[in-house]
């Protein structure tokens, strides 16, 4: 995918440092708003969920020692665009962990985008067609190229849901809570160590 260093600029400069984006959904459900063009009682309600989620999560992820030794021995200043929506069950998941995972190197800098607000970058990074969230663009901070991506799930929940998908021809309520009891026993290690895989990757990409 070659997307243009003015999209990945244009897209930091609108950017929330993970802070700054659990301010704004915070500040919006206090009006009874979610964040995203499409509102109703629904994504309201998700994402008054993903708020206490959220809030468990920035407590409770741990990095192994493993992870944050090879995070530290990173050389290259990246940037984890992440696009996100505050409605979204597996952003809640996903971004305490990237979040703990950047605080381990001051060389990655976390920067979340909203979905609705950014179709031009979102329609670059569909997954299978679809504009699946959340999905992390790396980016090359000093040159802001793209490096890779990854999302909107990790490997083995991706295929939890696909595999009911295929079976059901739609994702299920059953496969939803599935889901969630596997983010719950994963801890985050699945995510910390497909990122810290693509990190690896980008370390060894010359110009």
């Amino acid at each position: 995918m070659n997307v243009t260093t003015s999209l990945i600029t244009d897209s930091i400069n609108k950017s929330y440092s993970y802070a700054q984006y659990r301010d704004h959904v915070t500040t919006l459900l206090k009006d009874g708003l979610a964040t995203g063009s499409t509102q109703s009682e629904d994504l309201t309600h998700y994402s008054t969920l993903n708020e206490v989620r959220m809030n468990r999560l920035d407590k409770t992820i741990a990095i192994p020692d493993e992870i944050k030794h090879k995070l530290g021995k990173l050389k290259k200043h990246h940037t984890l665009l992440v696009i996100s929506e505050g409605w979204c069950g597996d952003a809640a998941q996903i971004l305490p962990v990237i979040n703990k995972m950047a605080s381990e190197n001051s060389a990655i800098d976390l920067k979340i985008v909203l979905r609705d607000e950014n179709d031009e970058l979102m329609n670059d990074y569909l997954t299978n067609g679809a504009r699946s969230i959340p999905k992390l663009v790396l980016v090359e901070t000093d040159t802001l190229t793209a490096r890779g991506s990854w999302g909107p799930r990790p490997h083995d929940a991706a295929k939890l849901i696909m595999d009911n998908k295929e079976k059901y021809g739609a994702v299920t309520a059953e496969a939803k809570e599935e889901l969630q009891k596997w983010y719950l026993h994963d801890k985050g290690h699945s995510t910390m160590e497909e990122l810290l895989l693509l990190l690896e990757n980008a370390e060894n990409i010359t110009p």
